[in-house]
């Protein structure tokens, strides 16, 4: 029989207290934040803006650390938190539910991912020149056209009937542009149906010297590398 002096020692405080539920309840959630926070994170997409590439409801995983040191390239999609000049942010109705769904969103990707929060392709940066178009229609970077196979349901251009000369112009068409340091020109896939950074150029009585929206450097959230669900539709972007 086991005497009371051999009987085991109690555990000590710190194994006592990183053994209990709650500390490892915290810890999971600190874990969970600090990788949403600084490593990657799941986005839900909400629109058809970059049809055929993502559909709505898809839902992607961002990798927040594909930038350090540098900035995206030409054809990254990345997932920007957007400003005032892109219009409101749809969150002044919030009330404590909605509030609760945007945070469950924004941990699982299953539901709004933020309070304004979009995704979109990177077209050109810092310092490179933006024209559309050329003879064939197409985008121009630096004065040579860019090669767009992602492109769905573009706007109409007929070369002679409805281009950059005629009246109307052709609606593809788009006011030459530099880039301006530290910012982003980024589009929409679905180009007929994206308000994205060219879009309020598009319009009639548009001012060309101020109708660009950009996406600055320090509002990217990351680039988007992969779709996670649904499962049928697993890849990489």
């Amino acid at each position: 029989m086991t005497s009371d002096a051999t009987a085991a020692a109690p555990r000590p405080l710190w194994r006592r207290i990183t053994g209990s539920f709650w500390f490892q309840l915290i810890a999971a959630f600190v874990v969970v934040g600090a990788v949403l926070s600084f490593v990657a994170k799941p986005y839900y997409v909400p629109s058809g803006s970059m049809e055929q590439t993502l559909l709505p409801g898809d839902r992607v995983l961002v990798n927040r650390l594909a930038y350090l040191g540098g900035g995206p390239g030409t054809g990254d999609i990345v997932v920007f938190d957007a400003d005032e000049t892109w219009g409101p942010d749809g969150t002044a109705d919030d009330g404590p539910i909605k509030g609760v769904l945007r945070w469950i969103g924004e941990v699982t990707g299953f539901g709004p991912s933020g309070p304004h929060t979009l995704i979109k392709r990177v077209i050109a940066g810092p310092g490179q020149t933006v024209s559309c178009c050329d003879a064939e229609g197409r985008l121009l970077i630096d004065g040579k056209p860019l090669d767009e196979p992602y492109v769905f349901e573009d706007l109409p251009f007929t070369p002679g009937s409805l281009d950059c000369s005629t009246t109307p112009a052709s609606p593809r068409c788009l006011p030459e542009v530099t880039v301006p340091a530290g910012s982003y020109l980024v589009l929409g896939d679905h180009r007929s149906n994206s308000a994205d950074g060219a879009y309020p150029c598009r319009l009639p009585g548009a001012d060309a010297a101020t109708c660009y929206r950009w996406v600055k450097r320090d509002e990217i959230v990351g680039k988007a590398v992969v779709i996670l669900w649904p499962i049928g539709r697993w890849s990489g972007l």
